[in-house]
């Protein structure tokens, strides 16, 4: 409507998009209230700085609609995948929260203080209180503690209490919470709730509370009376969609949803698509045939699936949220679409994994599950140090960590997950060597492989982080058959109805698989748009049914298209303050973009261009590496010097480049009672910094502290030698190098 406006139309000319009868003249009456609350990324970034203030945090966020303030809050709660789905802080961390604390995360805003908040209306703190706190208006606080009193009330009824139980429903609490509150299992609330009739209703948004006819199939549920929302007699397909942005699970997957749905309507289905993500294009009410904006979780998901009845439900576009849901609707009896919940778990499941991996007869590396500190031990002592460690069922490399001593594993195993049988840890052998990613879609039949990537980075930095090259540049025709044969293995030894994502690692020369996602993955967007093949909508019609082969596919690697393409990622450091900027197996990344070239030199020149790596033609740099990468920073060095730096190091890293015959100024580090490093910095004084982490060491380093001090000052600061090199090959691609023409 803007676009119209800026063109000349008026907007008594414009009708109304939601009603599509009433003109957009007509103010809006609103009969709901919306709640939207930012997603922050520090369960990524726990020791980063939390304070909330003039520079936006936030990565994504998630809206919700309702009939009350309390329960819009509430479901917008449930909507952000926090672990926690009410007011409150989790267990472990509310029963050891000391008022101190309340006090101080409510005072200075952090991104837990309404959950804070929650916790000091539960210990009795007063709204008058908290607002002398916190200025937050009394209005807001009422209604929170509206939201805490009608918890005390649930906690001190009679278990199954249908009148206390239509009251908290109405006001937004899950089935979860009230299971907790009642010492019930949550599906017996479920139960009880249909037995007795006490079901949500769903409201159409029309923006005019009524007044005139809608026709927007754009619905929120709400415990009222009158249902608004009446399923048609069509064949319908669900497709659940990401929630929040967040790191690790982006807009790469809002891309494959909506690909998904403009396929389902092509098949001639009814597409209904659930998402709680206001950025998305998913949630445009123009996409789908129906839109249910509502929290992906069990409870929300299956009150749509019981009115609407569908033929199935797609899960593998919506991430790892939507993946996690599956085995929890299957339970309802639900139908998965596309590959099975039993071969999803044989993806995720270490054991079965294994298994599959050995029948197929493709290399892994060692390694199995653990769920105490004690297995996880053995296990390392078994397969050998480092091991990569990490939970399962996890996006974005969550909590996933390359670990060098005993020592350091038992605290990961203490600090960094909750292992459980359901939810193991994976211990596997660090592989170090080169890393390749590959999508593939898969009718049961056929296996078209329309590429692969080529990671700039060794194995042990997120794929998500590493710079991605198509078509692999480095790869030898024996090497690319492999990775062909593997993949085809893999996608129909899972019996693979859709897509399936493959991680393979180089080491030695022998070809590894260390993962597998049978789902849509963070590169099909990419992927799809350098080969042209329509990688979401071809897996879609799969899922329907139909084949590969009968649109003109066969199995196997498509040939490469012309050029080069690289796929960039782009991080937000300056914005998160005390985050270690060191690249490892935890995604960091929040954004990415593509560069194209005739050769791999000039795509990367456009790719850190547009990434917003802007390094000066000359100047200093600043040199500080661990005593592993000292041999390979050498012709690193002389390579920027014929490029017209300078070199400055720290005293381990200019011994090593002296010694080599390379001129060098040696800089005290900080820990030699000397902030020389930091002010040369700060003054402009250096102009590039490379700096990798010694091994099993912590962020409380002065190369943590080196490599802040140059994010805060917009200086670039390389972490990997791998993207030093690639940098270092794109400058060369535009600058003239220096020569000694004595010699």
């Amino acid at each position: 409507m803007a676009a119209k406006i800026a063109v000349g139309l008026t907007l008594d000319e414009m009708k109304n998009p939601v009603t599509g009868t009433s003109y957009a003249a007509f103010e809006p009456a609103l009969d709901y209230i919306v709640s939207k609350i930012p997603r922050f990324p520090f369960d990524k970034f726990e020791k980063g700085d939390r304070t909330l203030g003039t520079q936006m945090k936030a990565t994504g966020e998630v809206m919700a609609m309702g009939h009350t303030f309390e329960e819009s809050m509430l479901k917008a709660v449930r909507s952000l995948e926090y672990g926690v789905n009410h007011l409150a802080l989790p267990k472990d961390q509310g029963q050891t929260v000391t008022m101190a604390e309340i006090e101080q995360n409510i005072r200075v805003a952090c991104d837990e203080r309404l959950f804070y908040l929650g916790e000091a209306l539960r210990r009795g703190v007063t709204p008058e209180t908290i607002h002398e706190w916190s200025e937050i208006d009394y209005f807001f606080l009422y209604k929170f503690k509206h939201i805490i009193d009608l918890e005390k009330e649930v906690a001190a009824a009679e278990p199954k209490d249908l009148e206390i139980l239509r009251e908290a429903k109405k006001y937004g609490f899950s089935d979860e919470i009230i299971a907790e509150l009642w010492g019930m299992a949550s599906e017996d609330i479920y139960a009880l709730r249909k037995a007795n009739g006490i079901v949500p209703v769903f409201k159409m948004v029309d923006t005019c509370a009524g007044e005139f006819e809608s026709f927007t199939p754009y619905f929120y549920s709400t415990y009222e009376m009158e249902q608004e929302s009446f399923p048609s007699d069509r064949e319908k397909v669900i497709v659940l969609g990401s929630g929040p942005i967040r790191i690790g699970q982006g807009v790469e997957f809002d891309y494959a949803t909506v690909h998904a749905v403009w396929a389902i309507q092509e098949a001639g289905y009814e597409a209904i698509v659930v998402n709680n993500n206001p950025e998305t294009v998913s949630t445009d009410f123009s996409i789908s045939d129906k839109l249910y904006f509502e929290p992906l979780t069990e409870e929300d998901v299956m009150a749509i699936i019981d009115l609407e009845q569908p033929l199935g439900v797609v899960v593998q576009f919506g991430g790892q949220t939507a993946i996690n849901l599956a085995d929890k609707l299957v339970k309802h009896g639900v139908k998965i679409l596309g590959t099975s919940l039993e071969d999803l778990d044989r993806a995720e499941d270490r054991k079965l994994f294994e298994q599959l991996l050995r029948d197929l007869d493709i290399p892994q590396a060692p390694g199995k599950t653990a769920v105490t500190v004690e297995e996880a031990v053995a296990v390392a002592d078994e397969i050998g140090y480092p091991v990569l460690v990490r939970p399962s069922y996890v996006l974005g490399g969550r909590a996933m960590q390359i670990v060098y001593n005993q020592a350091d594993l038992e605290k990961y195993m203490r600090e960094a997950v909750v292992a459980s049988p359901e939810r193991p840890v994976l211990v596997d052998h660090y592989l170090i060597g080169q890393e390749l990613e590959v999508d593939a879609i898969c009718d049961g039949e056929t296996v078209l492989i329309p590429g692969i990537m080529e990671h700039i980075e060794r194995a042990g930095v997120h794929s998500g982080d590493s710079i991605a090259v198509y078509p692999p540049q480095n790869l030898s025709a024996e090497l690319i058959q492999t990775i062909e044969d593997y993949t085809i293995r893999v996608a129909q030894g899972l019996n693979t109805i859709g897509l399936v994502n493959i991680q393979f690692v180089i080491s030695n020369g022998v070809v590894y698989i260390i993962e597998v996602n049978p789902r849509a993955s963070r590169t099909i967007p990419f992927l799809s748009k350098v080969t042209g093949i329509p990688m979401a909508k071809l897996a879609t019609k799969g899922i329907l049914g139909l084949k590969l082969k009968d649109m003109g596919y066969k199995t196997g690697l498509v040939p490469s298209k012309s050029g080069v393409y690289v796929k960039m990622p782009v991080f937000s450091f300056s914005k998160l303050k005390k985050v270690d900027t060191v690249l490892g197996p935890e995604m960091k990344s929040t954004g990415e973009i593509i560069g194209k070239d005739v050769n791999l030199p000039k795509a990367l020149y456009k790719g850190f261009i547009a990434s917003g790596v802007h390094v000066p033609d000359y100047g200093t740099a600043l040199m500080t590496v661990s005593d592993k990468d000292k041999e390979e920073i050498i012709p690193l060095a002389k390579r920027l010097i014929s490029l017209g730096y300078h070199i400055v190091a720290t005293t381990g890293t200019g011994k090593a480049l002296e010694a080599e015959g390379i001129k060098v100024d040696v800089i005290e580090k900080i820990n030699e009672n000397s902030n020389d490093i930091l002010d040369a910095i700060r003054d402009g004084r250096i102009n590039l910094v490379v700096n990798t982490m010694t091994e099993g060491k912590t962020s409380e380093t002065d190369g943590f502290l080196i490599r802040r001090e140059a994010v805060e000052n917009n200086i670039p600061c390389l972490t990997s030698l791998d993207t030093a090199e690639a940098l270092l090959q794109a400058m060369e691609t535009i600058h003239f190098q220096l020569e000694d023409m004595s010699k």
